[in-house]
């Protein structure tokens, strides 16, 4: 597989990174686009912020003024991207993730903050491949089963099973 760039930048304080986090987020980005065969190098941000600056973000691009885990703001669409003069890499876009949202999650559901901001960088990672699943049904059963996969790769399995909604249907 070509190379993949990724740009990890910190603007928060209110949660401490953990040792080995920007190595996990590189090497989910890295198994994501192996999952999905993206042919050539490509380029991501990763930028870690807070609740409010999430918050801000969200009512800016969505019109939601609420906080949210991670935001996905990809660069292509339908497999054609901006490309990095200076290196041929594709750029596929930018993932900006509350490290806050993500420790108060991965409380919530009893595992690790590792686990959950590696979830949160698939789940980002996939939108920046074009996968969507705000609509729900397939798209997002779909979507979930590849999160996961990701996710048993690199070793940080669910601990429970995936239950559909009726939202998700």
């Amino acid at each position: 597989m070509e190379k993949i760039r990724v740009i990890i930048e910190n603007r928060q304080k209110t949660v401490k990174i953990p040792t080995g986090l920007r190595m996990l987020i590189r090497r989910c980005c890295n198994a994501v686009l192996r999952m999905e065969k993206f042919e050539g190098p490509a380029e991501i941000s990763v930028t870690f912020v807070d609740n409010e600056q999430i918050r801000k973000l969200n009512a800016q691009y969505r019109k939601k003024d609420v906080e949210t885990d991670v935001l996905s703001f990809p660069m292509g669409e339908n497999g054609v991207y901006d490309i990095n003069h200076d290196t041929g890499a594709k750029i596929l876009g930018d993932v900006v993730l509350s490290m806050e949202k993500a420790e108060e999650q991965a409380n919530q559901f009893g595992h690790s903050l590792e686990r959950e901001v590696g979830y949160l960088t698939a789940h980002s990672v996939l939108h920046l491949l074009g996968y969507d699943h705000e609509n729900g049904g397939i798209e997002r059963v779909r979507m979930r089963e590849k999160e996961e996969q990701v996710m048993t790769q690199l070793g940080l399995p669910s601990t429970s099973s995936y239950v559909l909604t009726d939202e998700d249907v």
